[in-house]
């Protein structure tokens, strides 16, 4: 029986393999932010939990992992008072408003 050892070594790998990649605590891929043409700075394999700041207000975030992000113009991901934040999927690029204001933080969406 040597061929269900394999099988079921195979099994057990491969559910390991989704076990672990279900539990990364890092977005793969970059955020990269600009204000107007000028990089402003790219962030590499964020933590998918918590607020990240950027080091300015940015015009222009372009979403580059495998993760959505949501986008504030404060800079601890709150929503100001009659405000809202930006969802920013998977791939995308955004640009801000000029009467919503810079972007100054983001998160991750909730999956």
């Amino acid at each position: 029986m040597p061929s269900s050892r394999s099988l079921a070594a195979l099994i057990g790998i491969a559910s390991l393999g989704i076990a672990l990649s279900a539990c990364q605590d890092q977005a793969s891929g970059q955020v990269v932010a600009r204000s107007g043409v000028r990089l402003v700075e790219t962030v590499s394999n964020p933590s998918i939990h918590g607020c990240h700041r950027f080091s300015e207000g940015v015009t222009h975030v372009n979403n580059q992992t495998q993760s959505s992000l949501l986008l504030y113009t404060t800079p601890d991901c709150t929503v100001p008072p009659g405000g809202q934040s930006t969802y920013l999927d998977i791939g995308a690029t955004d640009q801000a408003v000029s009467t919503a204001g810079l972007w100054r933080s983001f998160s991750f969406a909730p999956e």
